[in-house]
């Protein structure tokens, strides 16, 4: 490993967390003898490559303690997906910059824009570490227990249900079934989690479903 600056990003949609995460690696590139600057990534990788950069480091310490208790994406976010005609410019910027330590904060297609540049920087005989910082409501980042993101939007879901259910109840007259949609990739934990809506029998949901495959992408 050797001297040098980092960038981080964020990537995906928020979460409630989101910022608290940015603010905790921040914290922790500050405290690093191998990071000099910190760089912070406005919206994502798209705007990496524009060379749209923030100095965080200069940041005011109220600034930074503020990132633990606010919601969205403070960097700005990104879904673009790599392509090949990208790698190039990535590296350009990543020399220019003198940057050897790459942290994004994100979900799958985070993680595999992380992955994808680490093994490029490689090939091309430039040291680079990548760092996948997880986020994503949908909990399903491979090799973690739990994804940060993931309880806060439990919870949401579960105070829905809980609602709606009252609301089912009430209007049995009028409407005979209420149905429930929630997001989760390929993933079933957060239709899952809102069984803890339910405190009485009767009580909603009723029934529960979730993804009965998973698709290996």
């Amino acid at each position: 490993m050797i001297k040098g600056n980092c960038i981080i990003g964020q990537s995906g949609g928020p979460t409630s967390v989101i910022n608290s995460s940015l603010a905790g690696v921040i914290d922790a590139a500050i405290q690093s003898e191998m990071i000099e600057s910190i760089y912070g990534m406005n919206y994502g990788i798209e705007g990496f490559m524009k060379e749209w950069l923030i100095d965080l480091g200069s940041q005011p310490k109220a600034v930074l303690s503020g990132l633990r208790k606010t919601p969205g994406s403070a960097l700005g976010s990104s879904r673009h997906k790599l392509k090949e005609e990208d790698f190039p410019r990535i590296l350009e910027v990543l020399k220019k910059y003198d940057i050897h330590y790459f942290f994004l904060i994100g979900g799958n297609d985070t993680m595999d824009t992380i992955n994808r540049v680490e093994a490029y920087c490689r090939k091309q005989g430039y040291e680079l570490t990548g760092v996948g910082v997880p986020k994503t409501v949908d909990n399903d980042l491979f090799g973690t227990d739990h994804t940060p993101g993931f309880p806060s939007a439990a919870r949401s879901n579960i105070l829905n249900v809980m609602q709606a259910g009252m609301l089912a109840r009430d209007m049995k007259k009028v409407d005979q079934f209420v149905v429930y949609q929630t997001i989760g990739r390929d993933a079933g934990w957060l239709g899952a989690a809102t069984a803890l809506a339910r405190r009485q029998e009767d009580d909603a949901p009723h029934l529960i479903y979730c993804p009965e495959f998973l698709n290996i992408r």
